[in-house]
Parts: structure tokens; sequence; C-alpha cells
């Protein structure tokens, strides 16, 4: 049994606190939460302990989930670190590409788990999409959620856009050599939407869109590669892959063989704290590690800074 306990009991922290509650192998030995009332609801719930100063914890707990504004992300994990827990820590990482230079370097000192919480990486039709990958050279993404409070503090780029950005970096196996990009704040002071070109130095473009302001959700992704055209849609858990047949359309022109691919509907959180406690238990590499969220961070503070430099597009 590994003891573990979550920091944040907000929106999102009470999902996590409950897949630990259910875990085989976890013992939730404890909640956190500054919001005394909020943790202790959680606690009773779950049956376990509540406490409001995350301190209380260090020494107490093998593993821990962070799940608290950005801003104190660093702070915490740091803490826990430093006092020897294995760190699953919400996206993004931290709030500066320093503070997550600071957090992995601590880890790989203390021979700590550092796993970051990007959670479409276990969405099964993700994983899918890596059996057929073969060099893309266009991905098209687009991720547009209604307006929700939640989550305002940090622009889309942050919130929504970082999703994709983590995709994009880990199956392009190349360089990033130049971002452009747009966007513009609608219904929040920070930007609501917006758009960045990726390029990479062996050729592959990128186009990706993020909105948090849009009448629908969709969350999709498109890659063309040699040999392939592959749609990926997220919210279905379903994979469309398209390429040459052995026949001909017209004279000449060779027909398009189609599949589609329909994954099983799964919890990717609980797949995504199991997995984080097979890490902690084994000390194998998690599936996204410290450097991968330091990566989608570094390429997304790129991207909010090319809109500081050149101003938000009118609105």
């Amino acid at each position: 049994m590994i003891d573990a306990a979550v920091i944040g009991t907000g929106y999102l922290g009470r999902f996590h606190a409950e897949k630990y509650a259910r875990l085989e192998h976890a013992r939730l030995v404890a909640v956190c939460d500054t919001d005394a009332r909020t943790a202790q609801a959680v606690a009773e719930r779950l049956g376990t302990r509540a406490v409001t100063d995350h301190r209380a914890l260090l020494g107490r707990v093998q593993a821990v989930s962070i799940v608290v504004p950005t801003r104190l992300h660093h702070p915490i994990a740091r803490d826990f670190l430093e006092a020897g827990a294995d760190v699953l820590i919400e996206k993004p990482i931290t709030a500066t590409v320093a503070e997550a230079d600071e957090l992995i370097a601590l880890a790989r000192a203390r021979g700590r788990i550092l796993q970051v919480g990007h959670l479409e990486r276990f969405n099964r039709a993700v994983r899918g999409l890596h059996e057929v990958l073969d060099r893309p050279r266009f991905i098209e993404s687009h991720r547009l959620a209604p307006f929700k409070p939640r989550g305002t503090d940090v622009s889309v780029i942050l919130d929504l856009m970082i999703h994709d950005i983590d995709i994009i970096l880990d199956i392009v196996d190349s360089p990033l050599a130049e971002v452009r990009a747009s966007g513009v704040p609608v219904l929040t002071p920070a930007v609501d939407i917006a758009n960045a070109r990726l390029e990479f130095t062996d050729g592959c473009v990128a186009n990706v869109t993020a909105s948090r302001i849009s009448l629908k959700s969709e969350r999709k992704m498109r890659i063309f590669q040699p040999d392939a055209y592959l749609s990926l849609d997220f919210q279905e858990r379903a994979l469309s892959i398209h390429r040459k047949g052995p026949g001909e359309q017209f004279p000449g022109v060779p027909e398009i063989a189609s599949e589609r691919l329909r994954y099983e509907e799964t919890d990717p959180l609980a797949e995504e704290i199991a997995h984080f406690l097979d890490c902690v238990r084994t000390r194998a590499r998690p599936l996204v590690t410290g450097e991968d969220g330091r990566r989608a961070l570094a390429t997304a503070m790129r991207i909010a800074r090319l809109l500081e430099e050149t101003g938000p597009c009118p609105a």
C-alpha cells in the first residue's frame, strides 16, 4: 500500500482524491486545502483526514497529487520532493520555466518520481495514434470550449492549448524552430482565443487553435504524413485512418481506403493516477515526465510572449 495525499480539493482535486480512495494499492492518508470547510467535506465523504497546511503531511506520505493554482505548484512540490515524496503535479507544471527546471533537478537529485498531469496522454485514442504515426508533415488541432469561470487566472494558451502543444511535441521527433501566434482577450483580461503556428526543423508544421469562448466543445487533431491522413477525435475517442488503396477511383488516381477505430470509454484520470502509483512502486519513468511538462510550458510561454510583444489582435 502506498500512503498518498491530495493537495487542493477544488473542482479537479476532488476527483484526484476519489481515485486514490478507490484504487486498490493506495491509502488516502489525507486531503489538504486552505479552505477548511472544503477539505473537511471531501475528507468526510472519502473517510480520510483533512488538513489546511500541506506541511503537516511532509514525511508522512510516499506520494502526492498537487492540484492547486499554478502559482503554488513550485513551492508545494519542492517541499514534498525535499521530504522524499513522489509527486504528480497538474498541468502546467509550474508558473515559470525556471521553477520547472528547479523541480526537475530536485527530483533527479533525490531520486523521486515527478509526473505531470497532461491527461490527454491517457486518452486511448492518443495511444492508438502512436501505433500508426510515421513522420508527421502537417498537423492541425482545434480545442474549443464554452466559457467557464474556472481556470481564467491564466490565458487559454496555458489553460487549453497546452494539451495539444504537449501531444504535438511528443509526436514530432524534431526540434522546434519557429513560432508565430495571434490571439485576443474577449471575456477576460487574458487571451481567450489564440492560434499558433509551430514550425519544426524537419519541415513539419503544426497549426494549433484554442478557444474558451466557443458555443460548442470540440477537441480534434488532424495529422498528414507521407502514407496517410489521420483524424483524431479526443471527445469521441475515435481515430480515422485514410490511406491510398490498391484500386483507382479515377484513371491514375488511387482510391482512398478508410477505417475508423473507436476506443472503449475509460477513466483517463484513474489511469493517470494508477500509472503514477505504478511508477512509485517500480521506480519506472512516467509517461509524462517533468521534462515533458517543462517542454510544453516553455513552448506555451513562448507563444504567450509573442502575443505580449505584438499585442492582441483587434477585438
